[in-house]
């Protein structure tokens, strides 16, 4: 297994190609608008990674994801399963704020989903946690998972298991890993009423938490 101080070097090299990532649609926005690509935040050994779409404002102001309202939904989320955030990962699959808040195009995925990819070789979870319905759709992609892909109204709250493209490090042979596909919290910010329905999806990852 890779040592800290090799993640870390590695995914600072992913920051340093998105600073200058000028074939990126988003990038002569981020830049005038003075905002800093949001990469990624939290254990480079973690087991979970949670994935969203792509950073907000506050988000895009800082450097760090799910900061404002979004993240203080998933804060109460992860309180609510036992989950400490500092023990996860926390990114998204655009990695700079599209204009308005509007959803990513498939071109900013397509652009910045291969740093998505290099996350997960760098961390190898155990779990990743799709937030939305894009990264729903992306990371079943990525995994092989396409003919269980459903809209997210009917896959919220269900995990699938899958090949991971890396190999256990305890044995040498094929790892497996659980991607989990749930509501992005921001449902919870428009409508607070949701956040019932959301903490009972997250329950799901009580399983997954080592005592």
């Amino acid at each position: 297994m890779p040592s800290q101080t090799s993640k870390t070097k590695k995914m600072k090299a992913i920051r340093d190609e998105i600073l200058v990532l000028k074939e990126s649609p988003l990038f002569e926005y981020r830049v005038s608008n003075k905002y800093f690509p949001v990469i990624g935040e939290g254990s480079h050994d973690a087991d979970i990674v949670f994935v969203g779409e792509a950073p907000g404002r506050n988000e895009a102001k800082t450097g760090k994801p799910f900061c404002g309202a979004a993240g203080n939904v998933l804060d109460q989320l992860l309180e609510h399963v036992g989950i400490p955030r500092k023990s996860i990962y926390i990114t998204n699959i655009v990695k700079d704020r599209p204009p308005e808040n509007r959803d990513p195009t498939s071109r900013e995925i397509e652009v910045y989903g291969p740093f998505l990819d290099r996350q997960f070789e760098i961390i190898q979870p155990k779990v990743v946690v799709a937030l939305g319905r894009y990264a729903m759709g992306y990371i079943m992609k990525k995994f092989g998972l396409d003919q269980e892909i459903e809209p997210i109204g009917k896959a919220h709250g269900k995990a699938h298991k899958a090949l991971a493209p890396w190999n256990d490090p305890k044995t040498s042979k094929s790892a497996y890993i659980d991607i989990v596909t749930l509501y992005h919290p921001c449902v919870a910010v428009y409508n607070p009423n949701n956040l019932p329905n959301l903490k009972k999806d997250f329950e799901v990852l009580r399983k997954y938490v080592q005592d």
